[in-house]
């Protein structure tokens, strides 16, 4: 039986940071299927991993992280545009050109939460996995991290509306009850923080 393969990529958009795409594939029976898929990586980039077998780097890192002074864990609160509404998130944001993922661990942080990265707790964390692999390949570093400082809001860029939070157990216990929108990672990650 032969393996799921795509055998053609239509660009249907591209902008600065999301490209959409048809794809035809072959499914493991030879029928042809069809599939749209969002990316981060530019055309060129994209070809290569699915033509050449080029392998794919983390787009984004995701931050799990503790701050060292009062023991909370690091939450933000984030305007969502396909939402249109703030959800609970964990600090995060896309690798730059040329930047490692731990480098963009500390410019996040700092941008997003005004706190400052202290160590990275690299046993825990993760280089590479997938957000939602049924519609795109955009892929996280995920980071477990200890920082320090006071929270700030000078930082961020000007299309972020974020308030950043330090989360006792018993705040998470408080958010995880309260109905609120939470993104899946923050979710799973507040659960076992109350653990």
């Amino acid at each position: 039986m032969k393996k799921n393969r795509i055998k053609e990529l239509i660009s249907l958009s591209q902008t600065k940071f999301l490209n959409f795409y048809h794809a035809i594939y072959e499914n493991k029976c030879g029928d042809e299927g069809n599939w749209f898929i969002v990316t981060r990586k530019d055309d060129e980039t994209i070809r290569r991993q699915y033509f050449e077998g080029e392998e794919d780097k983390a787009d984004a890192v995701l931050l799990v992280a503790e701050h060292i002074e009062t023991g909370k864990l690091v939450l933000i609160r984030q305007y969502r545009v396909p939402l249109n509404d703030y959800v609970y998130e964990l600090p995060a944001g896309l690798i730059d050109a040329g930047e490692d993922y731990k480098e963009s661990v500390a410019r996040e942080l700092k941008e997003e939460t005004g706190l400052e990265l202290v160590a990275i707790d690299e046993e825990k964390s993760v280089d590479k996995v997938y957000l939602s692999a049924g519609m795109t390949d955009e892929s996280v570093a995920l980071v477990y991290c200890k920082c320090k400082g006071t929270l700030s809001t000078a930082y961020m860029e000007a299309d972020e509306d974020i308030e950043p939070m330090l989360i006792s157990k018993e705040e998470a216990k408080a958010i995880l009850a309260s109905g609120h929108k939470t993104d899946i990672k923050a979710y799973m990650i507040l659960r076992q923080y109350c653990e």
